[in-house]
């Protein structure tokens, strides 16, 4: 038996999905809405930073109760939550900017640090990051912890990569895919471990959506192509939507933990 798994129960559910190609889909419409909606509430609708960021803490929450209590990964509660921490990460990230003056090479670096020191904490811990082994509440709380950091650290780095190296929103994505994908053939012809391989793709996949959400929802004269933020965010909630009834439908992504 492997010692991470030495209080598995038989029989025990993962409580997050397995690692599908719908997986990455729904995860990179998430960050994408994520980054559209954020600006939705926070301007378009003229809640400022503050009061968005209050009232979407507060959802999140709820969202994440609903969350730790289904034991098992349910696609509904699961991907409800992925979307909302989306938009808390990137609003985390956007205060300490915007309202605190911090710069964004500072909140790389920041969230950086912080998202290291949870899986260190994490590991000494549980003796494992593997996704396919949330099983228990406290790794479930770790898992969670550093989903939002990486939505924060995401956000952060790039925001820096296209508006302060003023890079652009389209060289951007076209950046982190690049990075993405060399990430991805290492882990398919060069042996890269698969947790590490996750966790990196993971980070950015937030920097990515959100330059493919800002290229979309962005008026011509900043650079984008100006379909605003209500039917941007519109056309993702509905895709999401969709692929998660279809998970639902097809058991997709749930696993149970192998006792090995």
């Amino acid at each position: 038996m492997n010692p991470a798994n030495s209080n598995l129960q038989p029989g025990a559910f993962n409580r997050v999905p397995a690692v599908t190609v719908d997986f990455w889909l729904i995860k990179l419409m998430a960050v994408t809405m994520g980054e559209t909606a954020a600006d939705y509430l926070a301007v378009n609708l003229g809640l400022g930073l503050t009061t968005t960021s209050i009232m979407m803490a507060t959802i999140l929450i709820i969202a994440l109760v609903a969350q730790f209590a289904q034991k098992r990964y349910v696609p509904w509660s699961y991907w409800l939550a992925v979307v909302l921490i989306s938009i808390v990460g990137t609003l985390v990230t956007d205060n300490l900017v915007d309202n605190f003056g911090v710069s964004l090479v500072t909140t790389t670096v920041f969230f950086t640090g912080a998202l290291a020191a949870t899986f260190l904490v994490w590991y000494a811990s549980e003796r494992t990051l593997s996704i396919h082994a949330i099983f228990t509440t406290k790794r479930e709380a770790f898992y969670w912890l550093a989903i939002l950091f990486t939505f924060a650290l995401g956000t952060a780095a790039g925001d820096l990569v296209a508006e302060h190296f003023a890079l652009g929103y389209m060289a951007t994505g076209i950046l982190f895919s690049m990075i993405i994908a060399s990430i991805t053939a290492g882990y398919f012809f060069l042996k890269l471990d698969g947790v590490w391989a996750f966790w990196i793709a993971y980070i950015f996949t937030r920097p990515l959506g959100a330059s493919f959400g800002d290229l979309l929802s962005q008026p011509g004269e900043y650079g984008g192509l100006g379909f605003g933020t209500i039917v941007t965010s519109a056309m993702f909630l509905s895709a999401i939507v969709a692929i998660v009834i279809y998970m639902s439908a097809t058991r997709e992504g749930q696993e149970i933990v192998p006792n090995v």
